[in-house]
């Protein structure tokens, strides 16, 4: 069977394309730079993974990338906008693309979205996942979607972003006073999620809640890692507001480390909802047993540390 990956090339994109790899089938990975995809190769077997370029908002690339597929999978997702990378364009409208593509030809859809999706939300983030989610549902009905909580893995951009800032500023903010819960979910336990949908394990025209099996508030996870790169820093409680003001001008630098739309989501919980356990539409309801953030994570944040690998003798 063909599936195409939308995305496949990105962070969580690689551990789906690994995992898929695993279950023996073809892979297109549809991606707006073929040519910087080719660490995609050795995840399968000679010939199994091809990369094509396709760009969710142009929807003749996005039919040509789906064309034959038996499984379309869409990953495309942005943190921050720039020039014509908006949120609405790419969450919104190109999710909308790819469902149409996907229905168009009578292939199975399944689509990431992310927890606090929410049409009703002030972040813009949060509001146009929601409303992917409903182009991709209006398109295709028996739409698989999964909403995962921060994902973390080796190439994540929660945990290294703030191992990075901890090795050069002598404090850490904890927005809203660090009082924002997370339930960090392992990239690969995401992707076994979206492998088990491919093979038909999940069911259709459901909306899962990917979490992993710890729950911990903003300020848990800036100590743990501290704890882990072994450094002393400081950790400020920064009220919205003043996070607000000094995110818009950071919002302007090439990667922001803070936007006023993070502001934004960070004043809601981001954990799985008593329902969707209730309902089995959890890792646990796939008979996946989801791996903790503790027993990964240090495997890559070491890089963090003064002494790299190894760790300091107590003294």
């Amino acid at each position: 069977m063909l599936v195409t990956v939308f995305g496949g090339s990105g962070f969580l994109g690689r551990h789906v394309v690994r995992a898929l790899a695993k279950s023996h089938y073809r892979i297109r990975a549809a991606v707006r730079r073929p040519e910087l995809a080719g660490h995609l190769q050795p995840l399968g077997r000679v010939g199994q993974i091809h990369a094509v370029q396709a760009n969710v908002r142009h929807p003749a690339s996005v039919e040509a990338a789906v064309r034959d597929a038996d499984i379309v999978i869409n990953l495309v997702g942005i943190l921050f906008e720039r020039s014509r990378q908006r949120f609405a364009s790419v969450q919104a409208a190109g999710a909308g693309n790819v469902a149409r593509a996907a229905a168009q030809i009578g292939a199975r859809m399944i689509h990431v979205s992310a927890l606090g999706a929410d049409k009703q939300s002030r972040s813009r983030y949060a509001c146009t996942k929601a409303e992917g989610e409903e182009a991709v549902l209006a398109a295709v009905p028996g739409a698989t979607i999964f909403r995962p909580s921060i994902v973390f893995g080796p190439e994540d951009d929660f945990f290294n972003r703030f191992g990075a800032m901890a090795r050069i500023s002598p404090v850490l903010p904890l927005v809203g006073g660090g009082r924002t819960k997370f339930q960090p979910v392992f990239a690969g336990d995401v992707a076994a999620a979206i492998a088990k949908a491919a093979d038909g394990q999940a069911k259709a025209g459901t909306i899962y809640e990917l979490g992993g099996p710890e729950i911990r508030t903003f300020r848990e996870l800036m100590e743990f890692v501290l704890a882990t790169t072994e450094r002393r820093r400081l950790l400020v409680r920064l009220p919205f507001a003043v996070a607000r003001l000094q995110a818009f001008f950071l919002q302007f630098l090439p990667k922001p480390p803070l936007t006023p739309d993070q502001v934004e989501l960070l004043k809601r919980d981001n954990v799985v909802s008593p329902q969707a356990v209730e309902e089995a539409r959890t890792l646990a309801g796939l008979g996946i047993d989801p791996a903790a953030f503790e027993a990964i994570v240090p495997t890559y944040l070491w890089r963090f540390r003064t002494t790299g690998q190894f760790r300091r003798r107590p003294a």
